[in-house]
């Protein structure tokens, strides 16, 4: 990919000069390593300098040796953005958070989920010379003011237009090489949509439902007593069939699910096929599923996996929908949602890396 960048470097400079000054030119971020654009070294006629005798080179600021971290805006959205040390151009990610109210950092406060994720994930990247931006979801910490007025009008494909934002931003400062989306869980839906939407280099589903979230649900609700399984199957099929339910039942679990409020995002979502929407990406694909996820099965990483034959599909074993090394025990499960000192499983950032070096 050709980076974004019109800076001009004087021929005699030495090629890591002219890396740092791309790396700065573009930056919307405001952080760079280069040097600008020198005085001449040219005599008052013009004439240039004896070849013998070239002039000395420009006193050039070098690359920095430390990573940075910069919380940063777009759209009244915010976000975190991880940069490795040295100048550049780096490949770069999105990461595109799961279901619920999560933020940057892939926790849920009122879930219990502490696990910081996205930010392990992000800084494992980091670490190994990629870039990322991660992000609070619309209505949820630093982004609450860039939620619609009411639950009843978010849709499901805002997250992707959130998404794309993201992409953007990436796409236009210099210091990045390539942009690929990185979607978890729900994310993984949402970064298909964003990848057809905007050129990506890379696209990578981790834990990522293969079927419609009406199907995914039948299968979390059939063990609900039998009474509760048939109502909630009925809505189900009201909601695909585009019909919103007044008729909730007025407890907890069927609240939480279905409260009218968010049916106009569940229907939305219900239209969605994430086979269907793999076929229609064009960057290379990466598909990792853990065989310890007790959310999402191996199932539907295969199911993806058909949808797309070039893919690489990658099982990681033992590792849970949070990334982290786990039994199918409850205690180490609960764990690898509340412990945010347990590593990412390493597997995840190698297929990573090595997704985007491959491009």
């Amino acid at each position: 990919m050709s980076l974004r960048s019109s800076l001009l470097v004087p021929a005699r400079r030495a090629a890591f000069v002219l890396s740092c000054a791309v790396a700065l030119a573009g930056s919307p971020f405001g952080v760079g390593c280069g040097a600008g654009e020198g005085e001449s070294s040219a005599g008052g006629d013009g004439a240039l300098p004896d070849e013998t005798e070239p002039p000395p080179a420009p006193d050039t600021p070098p690359c920095p040796e430390a990573a940075t971290s910069v919380d940063l805006t777009v759209a009244n959205a915010y976000g975190t953005l991880e940069v490795p040390a040295g100048c550049g151009p780096f490949p770069s990610v999105v990461i595109l958070p799961g279901s619920g109210p999560t933020d940057r950092d892939g926790n849920q406060a009122a879930a219990g989920v502490a696990a910081d994720t996205y930010r392990l994930l992000a800084e494992g990247l980091r670490d190994r010379g990629i870039a990322s931006i991660r992000y609070d979801k619309a209505g949820i910490g630093g982004s609450a003011s860039a939620a619609p007025r009411s639950e009843q009008e978010m849709r499901f494909e805002m997250g992707a237009d959130d998404a794309v934002l993201w992409v953007k931003a990436l796409r236009d400062d210099g210091r990045f090489a390539t942009v690929a989306v990185v979607g978890h869980s729900e994310g993984s839906l949402l970064g298909m949509l964003a990848a057809q939407a905007i050129d990506v280099d890379g696209y990578v589903s981790i834990a990522g439902a293969g079927r419609p979230i009406g199907e995914v649900l039948r299968d979390q609700l059939a063990g609900l007593p039998d009474e509760d399984r048939e109502r909630a199957y009925e809505i189900l099929g009201r909601l695909e069939a585009g019909e919103l339910v007044e008729d909730v039942p007025q407890t907890e679990l069927f609240l939480s699910l279905f409260r009218p409020s968010v049916q106009p995002y569940i229907i939305s979502w219900m239209k969605r096929d994430p086979a269907v929407e793999l076929a229609a990406v064009k960057a290379p694909v990466l598909l990792l599923q853990g065989t310890a996820d007790i959310q999402v099965g191996v199932q539907e990483a295969e199911r993806l996996a058909g949808a797309r034959p070039d893919a690489r599909l990658v099982l990681i074993e033992g590792m849970s929908h949070t990334l982290k090394e786990a039994t199918l025990s409850s205690a180490s499960q609960q764990a690898a949602y509340a412990d945010p000192s347990l590593p990412v499983v390493p597997r995840v950032f190698e297929e990573i890396a090595a997704l985007l070096r491959a491009e």
